[in-house]
């Protein structure tokens, strides 16, 4: 098969992380006594494309397979039936039942479309005795699982080969490895038998999606299931296995998408080529683009979680970054929210710490994503608002059709703005100027030039027809305000700023004029005593799950605490938002509020976000569940529906604690407590294309370490002010408390603390 099997069966030199170097410890990996009985707690393994989930049902140990290009893409909403203008008039008539029946009846009302799971491979382990020990290896991405009987199981996915592996070593006898051949446990599509009720806010039954049941076709040594979809459509998983001298098993798995299943033969010695190096040396090469030492043990281990996840759901080539990516609900229904792709929060946040976490290659897939459906979100623009330019569904499928739901956000104006960040930040963060030309400028200037023909302009000022505040006043029609929510108005400002700047380095001086005049034809913020409000004339009058009003703190980042007119509205928000409490919050709140207080300067209740996030509101694997799972402690919200965007916003707060990009300089060690007296961080990235590290020993500042990849002018703000750098002869100056060093593209320079 593959040098997996071969080396931990043969050598067990791989158990021993041989060539492995990063700085993940031991202590970040998951380790259990026993086998998880639910999915959601289970064991999780992928690779961009395939998922797995490894836990025990029914006295059976069972991996729940995935992929992530699995969907049943059936219109149920018809765009066609009706329009934002049209929109705009039942709301002035305060006719909404109408726009409810078209927008968002279907998606609650039509199983599709919707992410579909594929599978579950199952082994009898009755004769195996009581688990001690389950941990998942996250430097290696394996899971090893040791029986009292001797038996070991292990597991991993592939890194970048459309593979899974399982193996079964110290058998005791031969008798007993023939009745360990897997048995493949297939969805339920032909009955109405119950789904589960695992407090989960599953969807219905899969029955309710109409299909025929699939086919299992079982030789000795294989399985085979075909699953028939709709229009044609069909998947297929495939297990192949062998029995191996010293009574061991070895098997692997695939799952192919409307084509034919193949698996490579299994290996026959311990001595053939394998893939089992070129998947450590993969995730080697992940884990070593950066790094974190935080003095707070549980916080420290979820980051680690938090990347490992990251490497295990993004991927070049691969979907983006669902609701649930690759771990799609094992339990008979369709999973919450449809798994599907939701752009008024989920996928945006899902990709928050790729790039201060030097991952640009992870924070790809979502810009490869938008840029693939691209086509035919212009399409959707030209539809539904009537206008030329690029918007983006907020609810949407894998290949970019508008699926509904609540409309004031499933069908935002203003969505293509908030995705536009991305391709922003991926120029930003790399200063790579293909990207700049070929993507970022394109994406860009489409989304300003939809939002311009969108909005009217009327003496002088620009508004928008119909606004909202994710999920402000939810579903209703008092969730539509007919003036600028400071949401959509922090966007815009962003938008054109933004599309202003990458026309500056495009070179096209017009268009930066252009985008400026725009720009300055928006209204000012509606911001009072409490901050920023909702919109005018509305308050934040209760404790709200999304900070959908505070965009221009984060991650717009268009204020700056360090500007006292800023400073006032930053601190007057916070304020207001702890008036009205955390018992409409969901996880990702506080996983969003610890970058909020960290931009504030407010290091400690930053961190105290972060530590309620990873004890109350994660499932033992580290899953973002959503609600209190510590019966309502901070929620009112004690459901456990599994979404990873809290997940990957959590890992954003860590760094915003370290390292910050604001307003054209770089902070080090921003929001640091000062209680944390040792602290570090290796290689993070910077806008710009900066590299950077920083050391905290002993209660003292000691170093900041630089890489420049591109010639550029570097401003940083450091926290000492009596500094030397390594090369002497290098010239700097400091304006307004912030260093500037004129940087050659490949130079490094070191920073010290003379008081150190």
């Amino acid at each position: 098969m593959h040098k997996f099997i071969t080396s931990i069966v043969f050598s067990g030199c791989i158990l021993m992380g041989c060539g492995v170097t990063a700085q993940v410890k031991p202590q970040h990996n998951l380790q259990f006594s026993e086998l998880s009985k639910k999915w959601d707690e289970a064991v999780p393994l992928g690779n961009g494309m395939l998922g797995a989930l490894i836990w025990e049902k029914a006295g059976r140990l069972r991996l729940s397979l995935d992929r992530a290009d699995l969907w049943d893409e059936r219109k149920a909403m018809d765009i066609t039936k009706f329009n934002f203008k049209w929109v705009e008039e039942q709301v002035l008539k305060k006719n909404y039942q109408d726009v409810q029946k078209l927008g968002d009846w279907p998606y609650d009302n039509i199983p599709y479309p919707t992410k579909l799971p594929a599978a579950a491979l199952e082994f009898d382990i009755a004769a195996f005795g009581k688990v001690i020990s389950n941990e998942l290896d996250i430097k290696t991405a394996l899971n090893t699982v040791k029986f009292e009987s001797g038996i070991t199981f292990r597991s991993y996915i592939h890194a970048s080969q459309p593979q899974g592996f399982f193996s079964f070593e110290n058998v005791s006898s031969a008798q007993l490895i023939s009745s360990m051949a897997p048995k493949l446990s297939v969805h339920n599509y032909s009955n109405g038998k119950k789904a589960e009720n695992d407090n989960s806010h599953a969807g219905e039954g899969l029955q309710k999606l109409g299909y025929i049941q699939g086919q299992v076709v079982s030789s000795p040594n294989s399985i085979r299931y075909k699953q028939p979809t709709y229009d044609g459509r069909y998947y297929e998983v495939l297990v192949s296995w062998k029995e191996f001298p010293g009574n061991k098993l070895i098997g692997s798995w695939t799952i192919s998408n409307n084509q034919p299943a193949v698996l490579p033969a299994l290996i026959t010695t311990a001595k053939e080529p394998t893939q089992w190096d070129s998947h450590v040396k993969w995730w080697s090469e992940f884990w070593s683009k950066s790094s974190v030492s935080l003095p707070d043990a549980v916080i420290e281990k979820q980051y680690y979680l938090e990347l490992y996840k990251l490497g295990c759901v993004s991927r070049k080539g691969t979907p983006a970054i669902t609701l649930q990516a690759v771990w799609t609900a094992d339990n008979g229904s369709l999973p919450p929210w449809k798994g599907d792709f939701h752009n008024d929060l989920n996928t945006q946040l899902s990709y928050w710490p790729a790039y201060t976490g030097n991952h640009l290659d992870e924070a790809a897939t979502f810009t490869d994503w938008l840029w693939k459906i691209k086509a035919k979100n212009h399409e959707y623009t030209k539809a539904y608002f009537g206008v030329e330019g690029l918007n983006v569904p907020g609810v949407v499928t894998l290949n970019g059709d508008p699926m509904g739901g609540w409309i004031q956000y499933s069908l935002s104006p203003t969505v293509s703005a908030w995705c536009a960040q991305h391709f922003y930040w991926q120029w930003k963060y790399s200063l790579d100027a293909d990207f700049l030309k070929n993507r970022a400028y394109v994406y860009i200037h489409d989304a300003a030039t939809y939002l311009e023909n969108i909005t009217r302009l009327k003496d002088g000022v620009r508004s928008l027809p119909l606004s909202s505040s994710p999920e402000y006043n939810d579903n209703s029609i008092d969730a539509w305000f007919l003036k600028w929510s400071n949401f959509d108005l922090s966007l815009a400002k962003f938008l054109f700023n933004a599309a202003a700047e990458v026309a500056e380095a495009s070179g096209k001086p017009g268009e930066t004029k252009h985008w400026q005049e725009i720009l300055s034809q928006l209204p000012d913020y509606e911001v009072n005593e409490t901050g920023f409000t909702i919109a005018p004339g509305q308050n934040l009058n209760e404790s709200h799950r999304h900070f959908s009003q505070y965009m221009a703190i984060y991650p717009l980042a268009l204020l700056d605490v360090n500007k006292p007119q800023d400073k006032t509205v930053i601190e007057n928000s916070l304020k207001r938002i702890e008036e009205k409490g955390t018992r409409a919050w969901c996880g990702y709140s506080f996983s969003w509020m610890a970058s909020m207080y960290a931009r504030a300067y407010q290091a400690d209740n930053a961190v105290k976000q972060l530590s309620i996030f990873a004890t109350n509101f994660c499932s033992p694997n580290s899953f973002h569940l959503n609600g209190d799972q510590k019966g309502g402690q901070y929620s009112g919200f004690t459901y456990r529906p599994f979404t990873l965007e809290g997940n990957f916003a959590f890992a954003q707060g860590v760094h915003e604690l370290l390292l910050q990009s604001r307003s054209g300089y770089v902070e080090v060690f921003p929001a640091v407590p000062d209680s944390w007296n040792n602290v570090s961080f290796n290689t993070l990235r910077a806008e710009g294309g900066f590299v950077i590290s920083g050391t905290k020993e002993n209660g003292n500042f000691k170093t900041i370490k630089i890489k420049a990849e591109r010639k550029g002018l570097l401003k940083i703000k450091i926290p000492f002010s009596d500094f030397a750098l390594s090369d002497a002869m290098k010239k700097y100056q400091v304006r307004d408390g912030i260093v500037e060093i004129e940087m050659n593209g490949q130079e490094q320079i070191t920073i010290l603390n003379k008081k150190r």
